[in-house]
């Protein structure tokens, strides 16, 4: 194996145990630094790149299938035709990804590798990764790492607008369990992580309007009032949104 190969595999090139700990570490990250440059695709046509990173994503090295996912991500931003070729076993990938047992960085990878996909294929045809993306990105709206509480709600701001007819009563319950977490975070220590849920509470703001019944309650008395107090303390400006959007 040549070592133009080894750099597309993303297996560290051969160093001398005497080299410096420094140049060993950056010869390892080398593959998280590739751009799908013209250059890099005349190296290795971009199917057989693709095949390369598919079989990265299942390495048992969590630091394989971090390179990995970040490598699909590259290639969904830089040849985004191919991707949409595979998208099924690119999403079967990412979702397994999600769901990674050991690894923070191939969870937030594959979040972010994610959210540019779906920009992509706008969503469509998603199908049961519709549920298992969803679910995971609801969990991660509360953990302790700002990085995969950042991706969790980009990535769960952007599911809401993609919902389809088939999801959308699915979608709804889950926004409705999101809820405090989309109050709390508003508040997150993170200023970012901040910015993120107020975009994400905007996007998913159609989803927490309660169905209108007959009834003899008054138009206040329906309102939710924990999310009428806490908005009107903290964020007036999404009340007043939500109050123009009809939504309460």
């Amino acid at each position: 194996m040549d070592q133009t190969q080894r750099r597309i595999l993303g297996q560290p090139l051969p160093i001398p145990t005497t080299q410096p700990k420094k140049k060993r570490t950056s010869m390892v990250s080398f593959f998280s630094k590739i751009s799908w440059t013209v250059s890099l695709q005349k190296q290795e046509p971009p199917k057989n790149v693709f095949f390369i990173l598919a079989e990265r994503a299942q390495d048992p090295n969590a630091k394989k299938r971090h390179m990995a996912m970040r490598g699909l991500g590259a290639m969904a931003s830089e040849t985004p035709d191919k991707v949409k070729k595979y998208k099924k076993i690119v999403l079967d990938l990412l979702v397994h990804g999600l769901y990674d047992p050991v690894s923070a960085d191939v969870i937030h990878e594959s979040m972010k590798t994610l959210t540019i996909i779906l920009s992509k294929i706008q969503g469509k045809s998603l199908g049961s990764f519709f549920i298992d993306i969803t679910l995971q990105a609801r969990t991660l709206l509360d953990d302790e790492n700002d990085d995969l509480r950042y991706s969790a709600f980009v990535l769960f701001g952007q599911l809401a607008d993609f919902v389809g007819r088939k999801w959308k009563k699915f979608f709804t319950s889950q926004v409705k369990q999101t809820q405090d977490s989309l109050l709390t975070h508003l508040q997150d220590r993170n200023p970012q992580v901040a910015k993120a849920c107020k975009t994400t509470f905007r996007a998913c703001s159609p989803y927490l309007k309660e169905r209108k019944e007959y009834s003899f309650q008054s138009e206040a008395d329906q309102r939710n009032p924990k999310l009428c107090r806490q908005l009107s303390h903290y964020h007036p400006e999404l009340l007043q949104f939500l109050y123009a959007n009809r939504i309460l």
